[in-house]
């Protein structure tokens, strides 16, 4: 079986982490973009009015493909790797597998929100992100192979 790089994005609140933990009890390593984030020293700034860090997508997208390459020659029986973040899509389509949209209902996703303690400003955001299929019509601009899995 070849080895997958699946992509899982989405608007934050729909349900990529619940996914992305399915797949590794599956025998798929779930890589980690916040450690990522962190080491590689990512985050550019912050937010204030959203209360989140600026990442810097390109080097997110440089320090993925090494982890994903490094990952590919140290394959100790994984069926592959899945990338849980709602960047996902940004990796090159010739880095992915499948990528993976996961998409929920406005009113599900409101509720999601406000108890990760989002403020209201951030959640209407990511409800009008939802709306207009950003994650969705981004990876289509990418090329990937995509799956919608709706939650």
């Amino acid at each position: 079986m070849p080895f997958k790089v699946i992509a899982i994005t989405g608007t934050p609140g729909t349900g990529k982490t619940t996914l992305a933990r399915k797949l590794k009890r599956q025998g798929y390593l779930l890589l980690d973009v916040p450690s990522l984030i962190k080491n590689f020293k990512l985050a550019t700034g912050y937010d204030r009015k959203r209360r989140c860090a600026i990442i810097n997508v390109e080097g997110l997208v440089k320090a993925i493909g090494m982890s994903i390459r490094q990952i590919k020659r140290m394959n100790k029986g994984l069926k592959g790797v899945v990338i849980d973040s709602h960047l996902s899509h940004y990796l090159p389509k010739t880095l992915v597998s499948k990528c993976i949209v996961v998409r929920c209902s406005l009113k599900t996703l409101e509720r999601r929100l406000q108890k990760k303690g989002y403020l209201q400003r951030k959640i209407r955001d990511n409800l009008e992100a939802e709306i207009f299929e950003v994650c969705l019509q981004e990876a289509r601009e990418k090329g990937h192979t995509i799956k919608v899995m709706t939650t």
